[in-house]
């Protein structure tokens, strides 16, 4: 019986029976999961064997003032999250850097990458294959694009170990998080590369990407789109509203995020970022496995002028407003929320997600550094 349901449609009335044979199947009642408002044909291209949602408290931050190429306002963020006190949390922070003149946010690259590996005959091979792509770059592009109307191939950088010859592709992809684009783009160029040098494809994907891992080569070169942000609070208000020093909030990141995290070898220079990508990402339907890449943050704190300077780096932040979970209704409601639905609309939202990023470090080193985290946890999370 179960079987039989796996492959068929979406219609409120499949949902009920495969959901029955679970119940029936385990012996539990499913009657919260059965509870929702999604039409699950809008779903079709989200899920597979759908047998009802599960939901997520959202709550909201702001008013956060941005100052960005592309977000420039005042905002309000939804997050989905069940953890207690972060909401409170970067909310706290979204006043403050408010009060203090808002956050500046630039972004400096937007490229999502996939890096097929090959096969080659031998390292001579190899530098005769990687001599080729850099040579017949344009056939490739075209080959690349021929799949696609937004994609644009920006970039072939090879990697060779052996006879393993690793090609990170680079593309802009508009207002879409462009994976799949990217995948189906790189898959079309690849075949090409095989069929004029000889080297073998043997995964469209190579882990050079690098997708859903921590990475060194994301950290450094970046994945998607690589945000700055930054805000100067001063003085009185650090005193006022966070109840400490600049002098204590810069000790303490510098003593938590470079040495602590060097220590560890950590990929993230940070307090929690991932805290505030992975509520924003649930609320707003982006892919919440690439929270591993956005959490690689850094965030830096000095002292300038009797004031606090906070920044934060996001070099893999994979956002999009189109496709994938923006299409479903709550997610999309969500991006309404900030005037980042639909089409040119994605590198505002990047600015908006690394400026509430830039809201949670603030307000949580700030809480470390006055000795208040634990209290606020014992407060507002049990």
């Amino acid at each position: 019986m179960m079987s039989g349901l796996k492959n068929r449609g979406r219609k409120k009335e499949d949902v009920d029976d495969r959901r029955n044979a679970v119940e029936a199947f385990t012996g539990v009642k499913l009657t919260s999961i059965a509870s929702y408002s999604i039409d699950p044909l809008l779903a079709a291209k989200n899920i597979e064997n759908m047998i009802g949602c599960v939901q997520v408290p959202v709550g909201f931050v702001g008013p956060l003032a941005i100052r960005g190429d592309h977000a420039n306002g005042d905002f309000l963020i939804p997050m989905a999250t069940t953890e207690a006190a972060l909401v409170a949390s970067v909310n706290r922070g979204c006043s403050v850097i408010t009060a203090s003149g808002g956050a500046r946010v630039v972004i400096t690259k937007d490229e999502m990458t996939r890096a097929p590996v090959f096969k080659v005959k031998d390292v001579r091979h190899m530098v005769e294959v990687t001599r080729w792509v850099a040579d017949h770059f344009a056939e490739i592009k075209k080959e690349a694009e021929s799949t696609t109307k937004h994609g644009r191939l920006v970039s072939i950088q090879p990697f060779a170990a052996g006879r393993s010859l690793f090609l990170r592709f680079s593309y802009e992809t508009g207002d879409a998080m462009g994976m799949n684009m990217a995948t189906i783009a790189t898959e079309a160029a690849a075949k090409y590369i095989e069929k004029e040098t000889g080297a073998v494809l043997v995964s469209i994907s190579g882990n050079m990407c690098t997708d859903k891992k921590a990475a060194a080569i994301n950290f450094i070169l970046g994945r998607g789109k690589t945000v700055h942000v930054d805000a100067l609070i001063p003085r009185e208000i650090v005193d006022s509203k966070l109840h400490t020093t600049p002098e204590s909030v810069a000790e303490a990141s510098f003593r938590k995020n470079q040495v602590g995290s060097g220590l560890a070898l950590a990929y993230g220079f940070n307090a929690h970022i991932a805290n505030i990508l992975a509520a924003i990402f649930i609320a707003t339907g982006q892919d919440p496995a690439q929270i591993v890449e956005g959490s690689m943050g850094m965030t830096t704190c000095e002292v300038v002028d009797h004031s606090l300077y906070i920044s934060v780096r996001l070099p893999s932040l994979e956002v999009g407003t189109v496709g994938g979970g923006t299409r479903l209704p709550c997610q999309r409601e969500a991006l309404a929320m900030m005037g980042c639905l639909g089409e040119s609309k994605a590198k505002k939202f990047a600015e908006i997600v690394a400026a509430t990023a830039l809201a949670g470090e603030l307000s949580t080193l700030a809480a470390e550094a006055a000795g208040e985290l634990a209290s606020a946890h014992k407060a507002l999370g049990r």
